[in-house]
């Protein structure tokens, strides 16, 4: 990761935030923030009557939620390599 930062400003619904980032994760922070808008239009979509408060409560619950799988399911790849290397091994002496 670079060590040299920008100041980008990314729209959040109708609120505009300031950040200086490492300049190679500038494309992500614009992609998160591109998630974040299109996940909120989704709850005020689905819940006209909620508070912004609300609806950010829950953008950012789904997004927590999506994050903690992708991490669980990452920690499993060494394992599941692990198990077919085991497995493959045992077919080969069974056979």
């Amino acid at each position: 990761m670079s060590f040299d930062k920008q100041h980008i400003n990314l729209h959040l619904d109708a609120h505009m935030v300031g950040l200086d980032v490492p300049r190679d994760q500038e494309p992500n922070y614009r992609a998160a923030a591109e998630l974040l808008n299109k996940r909120y239009q989704y709850y005020l979509k689905l819940r006209p009557n909620a508070s912004a408060e609300q609806l950010w409560m829950y953008t950012a619950l789904e997004v927590a939620v999506a994050l903690q799988s992708d991490v669980r399911e990452k920690s499993l790849v060494p394992v599941e390599k692990e198990l077919k290397k085991l497995n493959e091994l045992l077919k080969k002496e069974l056979s």
